[in-house]
């Protein structure tokens, strides 16, 4: 079956009032860059959809695999097109319904009749190519109500457009609708899952690791890496900063108790991504915490590490169960890059026996027996920074 378009509904962005155009304009944007190496497809948005073309058919099949992954895509049905006469479209409708899966399915057929100089009444050509489809595919079963095989026609002038499967999308808000923000990106299961969420809700991300020379490997920076591409891979392309922190750590474990070295360690990681967001435009840091999962992301030490700024600390993982967090990593593919045995800055520089409830004067008196704030500027200046491309994705099923 060869299809002419593709209809793309938005979902969330027709729920938008005067803005709604702002969010359209964003999800075009970034369907075509997710789609700009397929030199035949051209977009059309309306009010309430969009319509995507390609008059190369390679370039259309691979737009179908590519749409599910892109955030502001509620659901898109390929279409198929043929002259406005009765006899063209029953004989496409044969062709539509026969494509997908007919045994024991409900069915309905549905009309939207643009074009009112058709001869035929809205419910005349809906008795007429149901009656048709049904003489062909007897297995199906009317039903008016939320049927499994929905065959919708519309005339238009141009011809007549008819579409019978739905593929799900990806849902959530286009990928930059919702500002930006800087992602703590370590080589872990749950902060590419947080970023993951986040993007879903429109916000576009820098990401920002940590990487502490010869005690984390070039294959742990590489596996960072690697995360931050599989993030591109849903409309929006990740930059990723890398920081020196070899000499911040060394410092800390030699000066801060060890029981709250990790606090202390967090603490100044904040700070550095703090300087970084203010200097890159961002709005928030986000971060993979889940409350209770670890000693540092506990409330106390949740709060000694937020008292360092004033910048919103998004934590969209805070409280997910790890079972759910590392269903949704498989889903999108960053599981298996996570559990590369190649450990990060912090999983290396652990205290045995941290502190699961620090009392931040505390912290503080600890930490002020040292001018760390020389070697903070310095990481942050030191910083190497990565423009990775615009991934593109295998498919994958029951995206979220």
């Amino acid at each position: 079956m060869e299809w002419n378009e593709l209809l793309i509904r938005y979902g969330e962005i027709s729920l938008k009032g005067r803005n709604r155009n702002v969010f359209v304009k964003k999800l075009r944007n970034n369907i075509k860059k997710a789609l700009s190496d397929l030199p035949t497809v051209a977009l059309k948005s309306e009010r309430d959809r969009m319509f995507l073309f390609a008059d190369d058919k390679r370039d259309m099949d691979e737009a179908i695999v590519r749409l599910p992954h892109i955030f502001g895509i509620q659901s898109f049905s390929p279409v198929a097109k043929c002259e406005a006469t009765l006899d063209a479209i029953k004989a496409k409708a044969l062709d539509v319904i026969g494509a997908g899966e007919t045994a024991g399915k409900t069915f309905k057929v549905e009309i939207r009749r643009t074009d009112k100089s058709f001869p035929l009444e809205t419910g005349e050509l809906q008795q007429e190519i149901a009656a048709h489809v049904l003489k062909s595919f007897p297995e199906l079963i009317v039903q008016m109500r939320k049927p499994e095989v929905l065959l919708h026609v519309e005339i238009r002038s141009e011809g007549a457009f008819l579409t019978a499967k739905v593929h799900k999308g990806a849902a959530g808000m286009p990928v930059g609708s919702n500002g930006h923000s800087l992602l703590m990106l370590s080589g872990g299961i749950d902060s590419p899952v947080a970023g993951y969420l986040m993007m879903k809700r429109g916000v576009s991300i820098d990401a920002i690791h940590f990487a502490s020379p010869p005690f984390t490997s070039e294959m742990s920076k590489k596996k960072v890496m690697d995360l931050a591409e599989k993030l591109s891979s849903f409309g929006a392309a990740v930059r990723l900063h890398i920081i020196p922190f070899t000499e911040i750590q060394q410092t800390i474990v030699s000066q801060v108790p060890d029981n709250v070295s990790m606090t202390t360690t967090r603490r100044l990681m904040l700070q550095i991504a703090d300087q970084v967001r203010e200097e890159i435009g961002a709005l928030a840091i986000v971060t993979g915490e889940s409350l209770g999962q670890v000693a540092s992301q506990t409330l106390e030490s949740l709060t000694a590490i937020n008292a360092v700024t004033a910048t919103p600390i998004l934590r969209p993982l805070i409280a997910s169960d790890k079972l759910d967090i590392i269903e949704i990593a498989q889903k999108i593919g960053t599981y298996d890059i996570s559990i590369q045995p190649y450990e990060d800055c912090c999983t290396i520089f652990s205290p045995s026996n941290p502190k699961t409830k620090p009392k931040l004067e505390k912290v503080m008196h600890y930490e002020s027996f040292t001018d760390f704030a020389p070697m903070l500027e310095e990481a942050v200046q030191n910083r190497i920074t990565v423009d990775l491309p615009l991934q593109q994705v295998d498919e994958f099923d029951d995206l979220l």
